[in-house]
């Protein structure tokens, strides 16, 4: 089975959001789909999903300048979910630490 969620988005505007729309941020894998990305949010955190939007993030590109000459590159690219979980249902992300 592969590795659907890789990790959770704890950003200022994330928490902005999650505060507002009761939604959270996820980094998945670049192959899955929303009906697998809800089950394993689901089965992870033990909360209602009701909504799942996908985008995809592409690499940015990077050059760096060495004696040889300009070596150039990207990051790579990624895929963020935004879910949103049923009124009255929250996820802690600090609960293991």
């Amino acid at each position: 089975m592969k590795e659907i969620l890789i990790k959770p988005l704890i950003t200022e505007k994330m928490s902005a959001d999650t505060e507002r729309t009761n939604s959270y941020g996820f980094v998945v894998s670049l192959g899955s789909n929303k009906i697998e990305i809800k089950n394993a949010i689901e089965k992870e955190y033990n909360v209602t999903v009701t909504n799942v939007r996908t985008l995809r993030v592409d690499g940015k590109a990077k050059q760096r300048f060495t004696k040889t000459g300009v070596v150039k590159g990207r990051t790579n690219a990624y895929k963020k979910a935004l879910v949103s979980i049923a009124e009255g249902e929250n996820i802690d992300f600090y609960d293991n630490i």
